[in-house]
């Protein structure tokens, strides 16, 4: 989801930005909700802050907000990775889409 919500975001598709936003939520809410006692679940609300600084770009609908947020999120979830001793998944920005049979540009009825 944080490769398909750079992807989105970058190409201003805004509607699919929100909905990865969504996704990424969901997860953090799963993992919190079905592992309550490890250690790992208490460090994940450092990620709120940057989920919802992205969340406000894409609300706003503002690529340069949108883009060094993104960077900021992708920063704080490589500080999680290594405060959890999981310091061997390092995040990137992408470069290339997860998946190629989508097509990030918006839909348009044209």
């Amino acid at each position: 989801h944080h490769n398909k919500l750079w992807f989105a975001g970058i190409n201003e598709n805004w509607k699919l930005a929100a909905f990865e936003i969504h996704e990424l939520e969901e997860i953090f809410e799963d993992i919190e909700n079905t592992y309550p006692n490890r250690e790992e679940t208490k460090f994940i609300p450092m990620i709120h802050p940057g989920l919802e600084a992205v969340e406000k770009a894409v609300s706003e609908q503002n690529s340069d907000i949108f883009k060094s947020s993104y960077h900021a999120l992708t920063n704080v979830c490589n500080t999680c990775h290594k405060a959890t001793e999981h310091e061997f998944i390092n995040i990137t920005i992408p470069t290339a889409p997860s998946y190629t049979n989508q097509d990030y540009k918006p839909f348009s009825n044209d």
